[in-house]
């Protein structure tokens, strides 16, 4: 079941917010130079990234790690740390016209379009609670956050949007 069963979302002309459950994520940590080239997949290596790669989102975590979203069947080595996490967190989709300054009320990550675009990710704080952030669009993040605080980071939302 959904960390966020039962969460209706949000839907009006300046903002949308839904969640998008069962994401299947993978940490995967390496040495950068020593990644194998079966991995199948270009990493970002530039901080506070991500890229699409075959049928993933590849995102930046750390100097030696990242975080793979989607369908990537991830080989074993001994160079390299793989883990599934997907039931660590959900994913929760805030779009439209309101959401970079509803996510901005509750972050302190400079998050204007020229800092903070498309292909830009962070691992903040919202509302008090981790969350990693991807801004996918120039209206369009996803905020992956962990099943113990989905409940209470959409809650805030909710409220939130009232002013957005």
């Amino acid at each position: 079941m959904s960390p966020l069963a039962g969460f209706d979302g949000v839907a009006d002309g300046r903002l949308r917010v839904r969640e998008v459950p069962f994401l299947r994520q993978t940490n995967v940590r390496a040495d950068p130079d020593r990644v194998p080239s079966s991995l199948g997949l270009r990493l970002p290596v530039e901080p506070g990234t991500w890229l699409r790669s075959g049928e993933a989102d590849v995102l930046w975590l750390g100097p030696d790690e990242w975080l793979v979203i989607g369908d990537a069947d991830l080989p074993r080595s001994e160079d390299m740390a793989v883990t599934d996490v997907s039931a660590q967190r959900t994913t929760l989709l805030v779009a439209g016209p309101g959401a970079r300054d509803l996510l901005a009320h509750g972050c302190s990550l400079d998050l204007h379009p020229s800092v903070f675009g498309p292909g830009r990710c962070a691992q903040t704080m919202l509302a008090r609670a981790q969350v990693i952030l991807v801004a996918r669009e120039d209206d369009e993040f996803r905020v992956l956050v962990r099943a113990s605080f989905a409940r209470y980071l959409a809650d805030w939302i909710i409220d939130a949007a009232v002013d957005y």
